[in-house]
């Protein structure tokens, strides 16, 4: 074996690769262009892009009447009257105040109803129930987030307000009442808080359970001590989300709460919501372009802008209280 003067051997200092039966990550090539992956990422952007062309598009389309609207009406007296009637000829006001107040009842009793028996459900699927009972309950909870609004509205007219605040209660209500509105509407969104708040209460490590059981706390102390505090990002997600989906929703409150806009001062009261007013214009007869029919957009816009307020608050709340493990 020849000796070189640096006392190696003549293919030391030859890279691994050229002696053969070795591999040279420095020598890394693509060796054939991935069609594949420039598809998907086409797709993904492509995705991407068109959920903000579609928001731009919605702002767009509502927010071009609206402005036709606000060079009639001031923004002052939009947002501060307290009479609705925009299609009283001669008799034309456009306080949006009823349809807030309307809005706000129907919301406050969806609440209400909505969070202690969705957290109490996610706290019983999550900590409570075995795993077969969990297979079979939380797919039966979620079945009611697939019920059409419709089937909602129809319960709510036909069942909650007559037989159930009449017969069973002896309330002196109407057929119809943001009341049952309100309580059908939150039957709607308890899934949506029962699902999500589950989900992030399984996701909290079961160190954290045993640790707290190894100091001696029972299991519904670990629960309300431990557990809630650690997923309370989560909770709160799916609280404002639900509560976004109440103020949102149309068909519940457009067939039992009534179509009388008029300020709203308790549960039993007829009262029109938002979505109740836009769903009833845009099956009206109201002439496009008129400023009756441009209210239809005005509202629409508050609408969005107190959605995105929502939707902003939860983002906030999730990055605030989030826990990371």
């Amino acid at each position: 074996m020849t000796i070189t003067a640096d006392g190696g051997s003549p293919a030391a200092g030859t890279p691994r690769s050229k002696r053969g039966g070795g591999f040279d990550p420095t020598s890394l090539r693509r060796q054939s262009p991935r069609h594949g992956e420039r598809v998907v990422m086409i797709v993904l952007i492509t995705a991407a892009l068109l959920s903000v062309l579609v928001t731009v598009g919605i702002v767009l389309s509502l927010l071009f009447p609206a402005i036709s609207f606000f060079r009639e009406v001031s923004l002052t007296e939009f947002l501060f009257g307290t009479r609705w009637t925009p299609r009283f000829s001669g008799q034309e006001s456009y306080g949006v105040l009823p349809l807030i107040t309307g809005t706000a009842w129907t919301t406050l009793i969806a609440l209400l109803i909505a969070i202690p028996f969705g957290l109490g459900a996610a706290i019983y699927l999550s900590e409570y129930a075995r795993p077969r009972v969990r297979k079979v309950l939380k797919p039966v909870l979620e079945v009611l987030a697939g019920i059409p609004s419709v089937v909602y509205g129809f319960f709510a007219l036909t069942f909650v307000a007559p037989v159930i605040l009449n017969d069973l209660l002896g309330l002196d209500i109407g057929t119809f009442s943001v009341l049952s509105a309100g309580l059908v509407l939150g039957i709607m969104i308890i899934p949506t808080v029962a699902s999500l708040s589950e989900d992030a209460m399984s996701a909290v490590p079961d160190s954290l359970r045993q640790g707290s059981m190894a100091l001696g706390a029972n299991k519904m102390r670990t629960t309300l001590r431990v557990v809630f505090p650690a997923a309370v990002s989560g909770i709160a997600a799916s609280i404002v989300l639900a509560l976004s989906r109440a103020v949102g929703e149309t068909m519940i409150v457009a067939l039992a709460a009534g179509t009388q806009a008029r300020m709203v001062g308790g549960p039993t009261e007829v009262g029109q919501t938002m979505t109740g007013f836009i769903a009833q214009t845009a099956t009206g007869e109201s002439t496009p372009g008129t400023l009756s029919y441009n209210t239809l957009f005005a509202v629409g816009l508050l609408l969005f802008v107190l959605t995105f307020v929502i939707n902003m608050i939860s983002i906030r709340l999730v990055r605030k209280f989030r826990e990371a493990y």
